[in-house]
């Protein structure tokens, strides 16, 4: 039986009984991919997942299985925004080849998901290979295991047989990175992801804990991450394609990030869900119960690889000076003239409502604002930069 199952039978279940704190190894593949062409990609897939025991390991004849892209936002493949649409098919093929019955489905963080899907060219894969497109529009309120006592995600990711989560790897202003964990975020039906924000996004380390127990709710059967164009710089929706030629699978999402974070030289400090993880005692955490297999870590890494202006150092803050000099210390959204067209998506998507349109402007009203980004991350134009605040720009230049 599942793990949703076992708790949407109304069994109580804490963390401690999801996962139990062993020292347990998690195996994680990674495998070189020069391009997206079709054959290519399908081909590093099959040898990715061979040392997990293929496909046949994850998928049994006749089950459902839900397969979890990153549907950020409408944009083209080579923007390296969304999941690329051949390593979708590769997997859709695959899950077929195992008598399975392939659903794609998630919930974007602006727009319908068939809009996301034509334009990010997973919709006409799919049509191709016949799986049914599910979008996630029916939260189901289930018990949380941890802090959060209710939760609500999408029902077709609950009622899945099996879920096969397939991140992009990518910078993210908030969190540093975006793979396996963050990428079920997505499960969050439409706009509860702004209620989310408003809830936990003034706080890395609860944000990546809000993160954790979505996460540990339904966890994923396997993840496989499209790393072959990866997004460096002001990611995840505004970063720069940048070639790494990989693809990393596991059937423990937290691990899997684990090692895509070593592959990119991110700092300990700022990996802020593995933090909290080990700080849970989440299986996964912990670096000595990681086996990596395929290419060695030492030549999947990558060097120079540019991290995220974070820009809301109003984290860990004390509440006083949150209070008093939140304005002056913290990065703030503005708008860039010459690109801003006043669409209004960066107002639609803003969880605080802090953004309007007056006089032909863009204005944010900065008291109101979490500083989420939502509004960089979804602007279509990339027309949002980000101003520090005074004090902080003087800090940053004396010290």
């Amino acid at each position: 039986m599942c793990l949703f199952s076992i708790k949407y039978a109304g069994i109580p279940l804490t963390i401690r009984t999801i996962f139990p704190y062993i020292s347990a190894m998690h195996r994680v593949t990674i495998e070189k991919a020069d391009s997206y062409l079709r054959r290519e990609v399908k081909t590093a897939i099959s040898r990715l997942l061979a040392p997990l025991g293929g496909i046949a390991a994850f998928v049994k004849p006749g089950e459902r299985v839900l397969l979890k892209p990153n549907m950020l936002a409408a944009k083209p493949p080579e923007k390296a925004v969304t999941t690329h649409p051949e390593v979708l098919r590769a997997v859709i093929e695959l899950v077929q080849e195992a008598s399975g019955i392939p659903l794609v489905g998630d919930s974007p963080g602006f727009g319908g998901m068939h809009k996301v899907a034509e334009k990010s060219g997973m919709l006409q894969v799919a049509e191709e290979c016949g799986a049914e497109l599910v979008e996630f529009s029916e939260p189901v309120e289930v018990a949380g295991t941890g802090m959060f006592k209710r939760l609500a995600l999408a029902r077709p990711y609950l009622e899945a047989d099996r879920i096969i989560n397939l991140p992009k790897l990518k910078t993210h202003e908030m969190m540093t990175i975006t793979c396996g964990v963050k990428n079920l975020f997505g499960a969050v039906v439409g706009t509860g992801k702004a209620a989310w924000h408003l809830k936990a996004g003034a706080d890395r380390e609860l944000f990546a804990r809000m993160l954790l127990e979505i996460y540990l709710l339904r966890p994923p059967d396997l993840t496989i991450v499209d790393a072959i164009t990866a997004m460096e710089g002001d990611g995840p929706g505004s970063g720069d394609p940048r070639h790494v030629g990989l693809l990393l699978a596991g059937d423990n999402a937290l691990a899997v990030d684990l090692i895509a974070a070593d592959i990119l030289g991110i700092p300990e400090k700022l990996r802020y869900v593995e933090r909290v993880a080990r700080k849970l005692q989440i299986a996964g955490a912990e670096r000595a119960t990681i086996e990596t297999i395929g290419i060695p870590l030492e030549d999947a890494r990558v060097a120079g690889f540019r991290l995220p202006h974070l820009s809301d150092v109003q984290f860990g803050l004390p509440v006083f000076l949150k209070n008093r000099l939140r304005h002056y210390l913290t990065s703030r959204p503005v708008a860039n003239p010459e690109l801003c067209r006043l669409c209004g998506v960066c107002r639609d998507a803003c969880p605080p409502r802090a953004i309007e349109i007056r006089d032909g402007k863009l204005l944010f009203d900065y008291h109101r604002c979490i500083r989420c980004f939502c509004c960089r991350e979804l602007c279509p134009d990339g027309a949002l930069d980000v101003k520090e605040g005074t004090l902080l720009h003087l800090i940053k230049k004396y010290l």
